[in-house]
């Protein structure tokens, strides 16, 4: 990719650029890693150019003897996790992640239709999903096994783990090696107990970009990126850890559940959406409880919420296919 093309907003000169990559982000203001791992405060060159954790950059010098660098080019995103904004956009909020970790645990009560629209944002996304149950010193119900069985039948690797006592966290840090990962979760699942466990320098770096952002940076957003002495990356921010991922098209929710997505090519039309339609092949795995029911409900509450998001939000809808 070429240099960027000099804007109104800026004629000087573009200094030599160096690769980096955004490890932590508050505004305007981020920190980039080069290649050797050292952390470069910068500023974003431009009103219109937006970083998120994890962005590829080219960055350099804005002038000879800036202690602070300028990111000039934000590089093509391979993939991102993103979140619905109040105006039923889709809004980048970490990119070039390769799993999500989503997090259960005994306490508070799991929500599972929570789990599986979790599980279908890494599908949706192109991404690794790994199931977390948590605090599983406290015990585990019939339920929550029933659920999580459910889940690794489907090919989700499911690790339980505890900060507090046996098993401990070994096979989470078996499961991030190698791999840039988020925890998303319900609030009280201990994300952040996990994350202290994994990265101790977390709350250090946390503290620093929170006060950061109290010192007139006018913004309340932080996220960083913990390079994990056990291997793998560890995304952390509050964007993420109670994010709901943004639903696509009415008719490609189904592609976020992978037994419904399965089952759906047997259907007897292409369109079909599992509701009342003839010679529905996913109705009729759901009747014979090879599809579990609730997975089913949660696929149908999925589909009546992004109708009434197109409702909401016309541009949303594909615009019909021509007629040829």
């Amino acid at each position: 990719m070429g240099r960027p093309r000099e804007t109104r907003e800026s004629r000087e000169a573009i200094p030599p650029l160096t690769a980096g990559r955004v490890v932590a982000n508050h505004g305007r203001e981020v920190k980039v890693a080069g290649a050797d791992g050292v952390r470069l405060a910068c500023r974003l060159h431009g009103r219109k150019l937006e970083a998120v954790c994890g962005d590829e950059v080219r960055y350099g010098h804005a002038s000879s003897g800036d202690v602070t660098g300028t990111v000039y080019e934000i590089l093509p995103r391979r993939r991102s996790l993103s979140r619905l904004t109040g105006l039923g956009r889709s809004e980048a909020i970490v990119a070039n992640l390769t799993q999500l970790v989503a997090v259960a645990a005994t306490v508070p009560s799991p929500d599972w239709n929570v789990i599986d629209r979790y599980l279908a944002g890494a599908e949706w996304a192109g991404i690794k999903a790994v199931v977390i149950f948590n605090k599983c010193e406290l015990g585990i119900s019939d339920t929550a096994a029933a659920e999580l069985a459910s889940y690794a039948a489907l090919g989700y690797p499911v690790v339980h783990c505890s900060t507090r006592a046996a098993p401990g966290i070994e096979g989470l840090v078996r499961h991030l090696a190698g791999e840039v990962s988020v925890l998303v979760g319900q609030s009280g699942t201990g994300k952040s107990s996990l994350l202290n466990a994994l990265a101790p320098e977390a709350h250090a770096i946390t503290q620093e970009i929170s006060a950061a952002t109290e010192e007139g940076r006018h913004t309340t957003t932080h996220a960083a990126l913990h390079v994990l002495s056990s291997g793998g990356d560890l995304i952390d921010s509050p964007g993420v850890r109670d994010y709901a991922p943004p639903l696509p098209q009415v008719r490609d929710i189904s592609s976020g559940f992978i037994e419904i997505a399965a089952a759906a090519l047997g259907c007897k039309f292409q369109d079909c959406m599992h509701d009342t339609e003839p010679g529905c092949q996913v109705r009729r795995e759901v009747e014979a409880g090879v599809i579990r029911r609730r997975r089913f409900d949660s696929y149908r509450h999925l589909v009546t919420m992004g109708r009434e998001f197109d409702a909401r939000f016309p541009e949303r809808r594909r615009p019909p296919a021509r007629v040829r």
